[in-house]
């Protein structure tokens, strides 16, 4: 069962709310009274596999400059042109 907490509750008992989604239960979190987010566990994942991306090789191409309309898109100048 769910149970629905505000967010000024959230804000001054947040480390007692990870523990008890941390435990297994499901916390939303409400704004004015309406259901807004949803706090629970994360899904268990598995051991991490080492070497995955093995034998990827990046060609030169890789190292060369950006053309100056991509640089500008990355650096937030970009015009949507």
């Amino acid at each position: 069962m769910s149970d629905l907490v505000n967010v000024h509750e959230a804000k001054t008992h947040l480390s007692r709310l990870l523990e008890r989604a941390h435990n297994g239960e499901e916390i939303i979190l409400a704004k004015a009274g309406k259901p807004y987010a949803r706090l629970m566990p994360l899904a268990p994942s598995g051991p991490r596999r080492c070497g995955q991306l093995a034998g990827l090789v990046v060609g030169p191409e890789f190292f060369e400059p950006l053309p100056e309309e991509e640089l500008a898109a990355w650096e937030g100048a970009y015009s949507g042109e």
